[in-house]
């Protein structure tokens, strides 16, 4: 069954990683030409008119986008743990639903095969394609940047890795949250809302200390990349956190799925 579903979800996780890597070639391509000398000094005069709080937000405080490195490390970054976030979330909601949206659960139910079998041969194929997508992005930055220009090596390996902290949480959550409905569509919305609002209370918590205690409901807190810059180390403490939330969804979700009525 485990290779079932690799294969039902290969052709969704080439067009996600296609489109990642496309942003990214065009990064690439281009941004050694936009950032020449007389560039980077008017760049540097609008940085300045920006509050710190701002610049902290985007990692620009402690880190400067005068290469692609530079880039990845503020906005590039930004846009790794949005889109495989969405990828992740999106794969959770649907790996457990579209059985049922195809009509194909009567004749899984129909093998000899428990429910709870079900549900760890999909997490674990979703596990396999979300750490394939992070794998896959980071091989073709690590030698597109090499290509570019000098950067920090370490720091660029431990940054890769730091989306699959958040997204591995937002694939156990949207699956576990699948199992309280029937409806695709229903759980498409919910599943990209829950990573948009993790990215808008991030992003605000990081604007002000007053309201910083936001960051503790974003998941995208476990995907600590300003730690990585300013330590050149991964913070332990996500990962073990990133670790237990993703096996306590997991729990739930055999719980919940074993209880459900099927359609």
């Amino acid at each position: 069954m485990f290779l079932r579903e690799i294969k039902v979800n290969f052709k969704s996780f080439l067009i996600w990683l296609s489109v990642l890597i496309g942003i990214f070639l065009v990064v690439f391509l281009i941004y050694p030409h936009m950032f020449n000398k007389e560039n980077m000094e008017m760049f540097d005069e609008m940085m300045a008119m920006f509050p710190e709080e701002v610049l902290k937000a985007f990692n620009m405080d402690i880190a400067s986008i005068d290469t692609v490195f530079g880039w990845i490390k503020t906005e590039g970054f930004i846009f790794v743990l949005l889109i495989i976030g969405c990828y992740a979330s999106i794969l959770g909601s649907n790996i457990l639903l579209k059985e049922e949206s195809d009509k194909t659960i009567e004749y899984l139910n129909s093998l000899p095969i428990t429910r709870s079998k079900i549900v760890l041969n999909k997490f674990l194929c979703g596990i396999c394609y979300v750490v394939l997508m992070v794998l896959g992005l980071s091989i073709f930055n690590y030698f597109g940047l090499i290509l570019s220009d000098n950067f920090d090596h370490r720091s660029y390996l431990l940054l890769s890795i730091t989306p699959l902290f958040s997204s591995l949480v937002f694939f156990s959550l949207s699956m576990f949250l699948a199992t309280f409905t029937h409806k695709t569509k229903k759980m498409l919305g919910i599943s990209l809302g829950i990573v948009f609002i993790s990215y808008i209370l991030q992003t605000i918590a990081s604007l002000s200390n007053n309201v910083s205690f936001l960051k503790y409901f974003s998941i995208f807190t476990l995907a600590d990349t300003r730690y990585v810059i300013t330590n050149s180390a991964l913070n332990m403490n996500i990962i073990f956190i990133s670790i237990i939330l993703t096996i306590l969804f997991l729990g739930l979700t055999l719980i919940r799925y074993n209880k459900k009525e099927l359609i």
